[in-house]
């Protein structure tokens, strides 16, 4: 099977032996009304510990094309994928099929699995017994720059 060229990622290994300690507003930013002034106090968060809760079996990947875009994730955008996590229906996986990476929601069914772009542009791929498949990891988190 050949994946559309604007269906691909890159995967990345995180930095964890470094903290990334930045500025965080533990009161949190309001979205409706403006509260009366609360005096500020900036403490830090480190997004490694707080992104990544298997150290071990956690990937960044860089999203390559727009097949997911349905569902909020789009081109560039930063995925944080954990493969200690069990992939679960209807899941955001990153999966191996026949020697290539696709990122896809994954549909149990009775005969087997189907893996769902969140696109329209784009068409389901039936996983078949005779294609080479994995469930790589499962997305925890994206990132995106608005």
């Amino acid at each position: 099977m050949i994946m559309e060229e604007s269906d691909r990622i890159e995967i990345m290994v995180p930095d964890r032996e470094k903290e990334l300690g930045l500025p965080y507003s533990e009161s949190g930013v309001r979205a409706g009304f403006p509260s009366p002034a609360e005096e500020f106090m900036p403490r830090h968060i480190d997004l490694n510990r707080e992104l990544i809760q298997h150290p071990a079996s956690t990937f960044y990947a860089r999203v390559c094309g727009e097949s997911m875009s349905g569902a909020g994730i789009g081109d560039g955008d930063l995925l944080v994928i954990d493969r200690a996590v069990e992939p679960y229906d209807m899941c955001i996986a990153v999966c191996f099929i026949d020697g290539e990476f696709t990122l896809k929601h994954i549909k149990k069914e009775a005969g087997g699995l189907l893996l769902l772009p969140a696109n329209p542009k784009f068409k389901p791929i039936r996983v078949s017994p005779e294609e080479q498949f994995t469930v790589w990891g499962v997305v925890r988190y994206v990132i995106k720059k608005l």
